[in-house]
């Protein structure tokens, strides 16, 4: 909706209303899940288990409060202590004791909800929140005070007595409660937004997550979000699929063409890939993935095109150490220059979301035109998924985000090592790239052959003939065809009939040619005897 500015200066909708003013929590991508924070003035129901994290969430969205030049009056009902609290969040960044008592005041409520009940919180409430100036009102442990409620319907008229000086204060409540599934609140029905903290175990991990149940007064993300707690205090990783759910329609119009620096590959590429696209390179184990990605960045780094390496198994040495032995030793000039940079995920519990903003905030931060980026491999995602069928909605998603940013995207994906056939971890990956990439190995006469095929490419002619390479210490070779392969896709390479099927006419794999040199022909044997009628022929493999 679009906004404009009024003669007093005051912003207006298209439509002539004013938006609600909100309150910027700080916590990140809070606000972006609730499109702009919280609406100030208006209640929120804060709900979770024990350990979901409702007191750090409500204590980091009151200093940040403070901190934007607000007054917050934090109340515990039958918590724990604020020494207790205070000395747990003081290791949190957010946290800024300066600001305490004189600008965020903690107050315990549970001597006068003892004694007077309902009634007199409430006025210690009233009270506490005029002589403070308070703008922001959280009140811990609202399951205390709905004990001393006589009915549900008591302790909604407390509420909404609550709501009604909160709003001519023009005060901002949040009301936090445990909660387990199954239980319902009566608060529930009475605030204006709730949000749901829940933690629960998925196989040995902990999983925390949130839900904007309930947002009234605008629009919200919906659905599970998951969340972390480190010494930074809560973040929010909403799903990627829904963070972009809206990109913009087109990308770049002037494309150009993004070579690996191979020359049959590029030959059989028309140059290479095309800029802004997506390539899946698919193979089994060892057939040469992490190479081939390392030779795409650095041939765009000797042409002047910055790449970033985003992988999860090899460290950084390991991989400048691999490109040294084979033929790529100026890959750590690059690197050490910053042309290329190497973004390496330590072998951690990692979260999904979390992963794709790492990602795309640092090619963000980085400004740079005509971007390659090697993702090695896909895998790294997939196990960081709590929800497994969400990986296609993932992979789409952050895939056309690359593609409007400009970046040419290299995937790596594995099939299994021993398999009859071509079996994609993710078949629905295949509609939403433009390029797939097949290399795998194939047995002949007792020796292993990688072989190389374009099984796709939108938008371009290329040439689809199957191809043997080789890596070795001068680098990767790509031959013109690998005439022996009966069929790629059986992964099992047989002899055929005719001349080319004799022992001295079948090719030495390209990495040994040079080292064996030119081989005799071999003596034709004497005509071998007819086999009997009915005989079974042998397929030689």
């Amino acid at each position: 909706m679009a906004n404009t500015e009024d003669a007093d200066g005051s912003n207006k909708s298209a439509e002539g209303k004013s938006p609600a003013k909100r309150l910027i929590t700080g916590v990140p991508r809070l606000d972006f899940i609730t499109k702009g924070g919280l609406i100030q003035g208006s209640s929120y129901a804060i709900i979770g288990p024990p350990g979901s994290g409702k007191t750090v969430l409500a204590n980091q969205i009151a200093f940040q409060h403070v901190k934007n030049g607000g007054k917050a009056l934090y109340v515990t009902l039958l918590s724990e202590s604020h020494g207790r609290m205070l000395e747990n969040l003081s290791q949190m960044t957010f946290f800024d004791d300066s600001i305490i008592p004189d600008r965020l005041q903690y107050l315990s409520g549970y001597r006068d909800l003892e004694r007077d009940g309902l009634k007199g919180l409430l006025e210690l409430l009233r009270k506490n929140a005029q002589s403070h100036g308070t703008t922001l009102l959280i009140i811990d442990g609202m399951d205390a005070a709905k004990e001393f409620a006589r009915s549900d319907l008591s302790f909604k008229r407390f509420l909404q007595d609550l709501q009604t000086f909160s709003s001519i204060l023009g005060c901002t409540t949040l009301l936090l409660s445990p909660h387990h599934e199954g239980e319902i609140h009566p608060e529930n029905t009475a605030v204006d937004g709730i949000f749901e903290l829940s933690l629960w175990l998925h196989g040995p991990r902990a999983v925390r997550e949130l839900i904007a149940i309930k947002f009234r007064g605008g629009p919200s993300l919906l659905g599970r979000h998951e969340v972390e707690i480190s010494n930074q205090g809560m973040v929010i990783h909403p799903r990627t699929e829904v963070q972009f759910a809206h990109p913009a329609a087109e990308g770049r119009e002037d494309r150009i063409r993004m070579p690996f620096g191979i020359p049959r590959l590029d030959e059989a590429l028309r140059g290479g890939v095309l800029s802004g696209s997506t390539t899946l390179l698919l193979g089994a184990p060892g057939t040469g993935k992490t190479l081939l990605g390392l030779h795409f960045l650095l041939q765009g780094a000797r042409e002047g095109q910055p790449g970033v390496y985003f992988g999860f198994f090899e460290t950084p040495p390991r991989l400048i150490e691999k490109a040294e032995g084979t033929g790529m030793g100026d890959l750590k000039k690059f690197v050490d220059e910053g042309l290329i940079e190497i973004q390496w995920q330590p072998p951690l519990e990692h979260n999904l979301d979390s992963l794709a903003e790492r990602l795309l905030e640092r090619i963000e931060e980085r400004k740079v035109d005509r971007l390659r980026l090697f993702i090695d491999g896909v895998s790294g995602f997939r196990s960081a998924a709590v929800y497994p069928d969400r990986m296609g909605r993932f992979f789409s998603a952050l895939t056309h985000q690359l593609r409007m940013m400009d970046v040419t995207t290299l995937y790596s994906d594995e099939t299994p090592l021993f398999s009859p056939g071509v079996e994609m971890p993710q078949p629905e990956a295949a509609s939403t790239v433009e390029n797939v990439i097949l290399v795998r190995y194939v047995e002949l006469r007792s020796q292993l052959y990688r072989l190389l095929s374009i099984m796709k490419m939108r938008e371009s002619a290329y040439d689809s003939a199957i191809r043997e390479f080789s890596i070795s210490e001068e680098g990767i070779q790509v031959a013109d065809t690998f005439e022996s392969a009966e069929s790629i896709l059986t992964g099992h390479a047989r002899m055929s009939g005719g001349e080319s099927s004799r022992p001295g006419n079948v090719k030495a794999p390209l990495g040994s040619r040079k080292k064996q040199g030119r081989q005799p022909r071999a003596k034709k044997k004497p005509a071998a005897k007819k086999a009997p009628a009915g005989a079974s022929r042998r397929r030689r493999s």
